[in-house]
C-alpha cells in the first residue's frame, strides 16, 4: 500500500476518533480504513490506538507517530502542489487587442497548444484596456509606454511602426518630407495613443514629436491600413502589419530620414509571489517569438 496515503487515513483517524467517521469522510470502506491503520503499525513497528466499541485512543507512540504522519501529508501536499504549478494545464484568460491576436498570439499558439494539451488559452480581443481583477483576467499583453501601475510589467519585446501612404495619396497631395510638412495632411492615427502627435528618433538618436490631425482615428490598426491602401492619407502602422502593403506597392514609406519611435510589448499580471506555469509559458513564447521576427 502506498505509505502516504496509509499515513493521510491515519491522520484522518485521529482526527474523527473512529474509523468509520474516517472512511465515510475519506469516501471509502471501513475494512478499507482499517487495512490502511494495520499497514500505518506494521511501519511503525507497534500499536498506535487502542480500540473499544466506544471510542478510539492513540497510544503514546501513535500520538509520536501522529506528529510524523501531519509532517508527511503537508510536504507531500507541497510537492504536489508544487507539480501542479510546474505544469502547463488549466485555462489561461489573456486580454489583449485585435493587432496584438492577429499578430502575435497566433502565431505561437499552434506549437503552444500541441506542446502542452493541458493548456487552454482562452483569449478576450478588446481594444479598449480592461480590469484584470474585475475581468478576471490573468494576464494583459498590452503595446504601451506607459504599464499601469500596481500591476506586474514583463517586457516582452517592441513594436516598431512605419509611416506609410499609398502613392496616389501622395501623388495627389504632395510627398512630405519634413515632419512640419505632417501638418498639411490627412493623418490616420491611432485612438489611444497618447495626444495628437507622433514621435519619432532621428538618425543622431534625438526623440522629436509632429503634431498630427486627420479625419479618421480607430482603435484597430488593420482598419487604418486599409484606409491608408485606399488612398486616404497617411497612417503610422505596425512594421509586421504594413510588410505585405509595402512589399506589393500598396502603401509607400513616407519620411524614411525619420525613423517612428518604438513602443513596448508587456506582459501584465497582478502577482510575482505566485506565476503559474500556464502563464510562464505564455509569455516566454511570446518573447521568444518577438525576439527572432
Amino acid at each position: 500500500m502506498d505509505r502516504v496515503i496509509a499515513a493521510q487515513v491515519y491522520n484522518r483517524i485521529c482526527e474523527l476518533g473512529s474509523l468509520s467517521a474516517a472512511a465515510r469522510a475519506l469516501g471509502i470502506s471501513r475494512p478499507m480504513v482499517s487495512r490502511y491503520l494495520e499497514q500505518m503499525e506494521k511501519w511503525a513497528g507497534t500499536r498506535l490506538v487502542n480500540r473499544s466499541t466506544r471510542k478510539l485512543t492513540l497510544t503514546v507512540a501513535g500520538e509520536k507517530v501522529l506528529q510524523k504522519t501531519r509532517t508527511l501529508s503537508q510536504i507531500s501536499q507541497e510537492i504536489e502542489d508544487q507539480s501542479a504549478k510546474d505544469l502547463p494545464a488549466g485555462t489561461l484568460r489573456v486580454a489583449c487587442a485585435h493587432f496584438t491576436a492577429m499578430h502575435m498570439i497566433a502565431p505561437v499558439l499552434p506549437e503552444l497548444l500541441t506542446r502542452y494539451p493541458q493548456l487552454r488559452i482562452e483569449l478576450d480581443v478588446n481594444n479598449h484596456p480592461v480590469s484584470l481583477v474585475r475581468e478576471r483576467i490573468d494576464v494583459a499583453i498590452r503595446i504601451t509606454d506607459n504599464p499601469e501601475p500596481g500591476m506586474i510589467a514583463r517586457r516582452l519585446g517592441e513594436c516598431r511602426s512605419v509611416l506609410c501612404a499609398s502613392p496616389q495619396y501622395l501623388a495627389a497631395n504632395g510627398t512630405p518630407q519634413r515632419l512640419e510638412e505632417l501638418e498639411q495632411h490627412n493623418c490616420l492615427h491611432y485612438s489611444f495613443f497618447a495626444g495628437q502627435s507622433w514621435n519619432f528618433v532621428t538618425a543622431e538618436g534625438e526623440v522629436v514629436s509632429a503634431a498630427v490631425s486627420g479625419n479618421l482615428s480607430a482603435s484597430i490598426s488593420s482598419l487604418l491600413m486599409e484606409a491608408a491602401i485606399h488612398h486616404c492619407g497617411i497612417a503610422m502602422l505596425p512594421e509586421n502589419e504594413a510588410q505585405t502593403a509595402l512589399s506589393q506597392g500598396f502603401l509607400v514609406p513616407v519620411l524614411s530620414a525619420f525613423t517612428p519611435k518604438s513602443i513596448g510589448i508587456y506582459g501584465i499580471y497582478q502577482s510575482r509571489d505566485y506565476q503559474p506555469a500556464a502563464q510562464r509559458v505564455f509569455l516566454d513564447a511570446l518573447a521568444q517569438y518577438l525576439t527572432i521576427r
